[in-house]
């Protein structure tokens, strides 16, 4: 199957997680995706280990987001080198950086710069917290990002504080929203036939994901975030019995449902909450009469018998219970990579599918430069 992202070629300069998640989608749709590196050293993100795991020298991490990419070294100080980045610049269709305000300015690499070398480029930028004003030049990190934009109170209990999520959840979602951006242009250069230029912030992609929970802070009077102080809160703004729940071997979700139904079928008194205001308004005390009765019993049971009145809910799984269901295999959503020196890696796939077709990539991560001489020949940078 031809891919649909097929002949673009893209300059990846990001680092980190936000740009190149970007990378990887775009790859996995078909582009060819040039990682630009410095020599010896290559991304930083080669030595951001998780878990202190690595393969080949490169963090697990760093494998993870850039399989199916080419690496090409280049140091942007070096006069000749940079010479042979402006021909990849003038035959490339897309080029994304995350450098910090000034860096580009220093090389000659802005928009403005690259328009002349080719009038055509998508030159796709992501900063911290916009490329003006005194935020310009602070670090964009996922963390800080998480902890300044609100996200941190979302989730947990009121007694807890602020707790950030298990996942570097502001750079991940800035990847999806910058690929958004990428392919929104790729259209607007099909009909102007000029260059665009695309911009987002960790800080402008955290605050869109909030935009239920910021557009009701600023329309009900500037009133925070209430979490009730009730374990396994779910959603800051949605009534009880919205929630996960401790049962007597495990752990059971337990979505949007009619609160006197579930109060029948669970045999517990709700006739005070008949006013459907009380759901949210009293969720603490409901949850936690559900709660107590929910550990009476295991997960089967209370799942068999919910089901059967036609609520929404799971069983809560961990990642062992996760890999070993059928799903897994079924909807094919693991796929193994192929290194050089024939270890492979397992990891996930891209969950897109075009034409009812799984787009499986099982090219590793490149090594530092691994692909300078090809690309040199090919694009006679020499």
């Amino acid at each position: 199957m031809r891919k649909p992202l097929e002949g673009l070629i893209v300059l990846e300069f990001s680092q980190f997680l936000a740009g190149p998640s970007a990378g990887l989608k775009l790859a996995d749709l078909g582009a060819r995706v040039i990682k630009i590196e410095r020599p010896g050293v290559g991304e930083a993100c080669r030595q951001l280990s998780i878990k202190d795991l690595f393969l080949d020298k490169s963090s697990l991490l760093f494998h993870t987001i850039n399989r199916n990419k080419e690496s090409y070294a280049a140091n942007l100080k070096d006069p000749q080198d940079l010479e042979r980045i402006k021909k990849l610049i003038a035959i490339a269709d897309i080029m994304t950086h995350n450098f910090r305000p000034g860096v580009m300015e220093k090389v000659g690499l802005t928009f403005k710069d690259v328009l002349k070398m080719n009038p055509k480029i998508i030159y796709g930028v992501i900063t911290g917290y916009g490329n003006k004003g005194p935020w310009a030049h602070k670090p964009g990190q996922d963390l800080l990002v998480q902890s300044l934009s609100g996200l941190t109170w979302l989730s947990g209990k009121h007694s807890q504080g602020p707790v950030p999520f298990g996942l570097a959840v502001a750079d991940l979602m800035c990847g999806n929203h910058f690929v958004q951006g990428l392919l929104a242009a790729l259209l607007k250069r099909a009909k102007t036939q000029k260059g665009v230029l695309v911009e987002l912030s960790l800080l402008e992609s955290a605050l869109d994901v909030q935009f239920e929970a910021l557009t009701i802070y600023l329309n009900n009077g500037g009133k925070l975030i209430d979490r009730a102080d009730v374990e396994g809160n779910a959603h800051a703004f949605l009534s009880a019995p919205y929630g996960i729940y401790q049962t007597s071997d495990g752990y059971l979700a337990l979505a949007m449902g009619d609160l006197m139904l579930l109060g029948e079928t669970l045999a517990l008194d709700f006739k005070k909450y008949e006013q459907k205001q009380t759901w949210f308004l009293e969720r603490p005390a409901i949850r936690k009469s559900i709660q107590t009765r929910l550990l009476n019993h295991t997960t089967a049971h209370w799942l068999d018998l919910l089901r059967k009145k036609g609520f929404w809910c799971e069983k809560v799984f961990d990642y062992d219970v996760l890999n070993a269901q059928s799903f897994m295999e079924d909807l094919q959503l693991k796929q193994s990579i192929l290194h050089a020196d024939s270890t492979t890696m397992v990891t996930t796939r891209c969950p897109i599918k075009i034409d009812g077709e799984i787009l499986i990539a099982p090219k590793a991560a490149p090594q530092v430069g691994e692909d300078n001489a090809k690309i040199n020949e090919q694009f006679k940078c020499h």
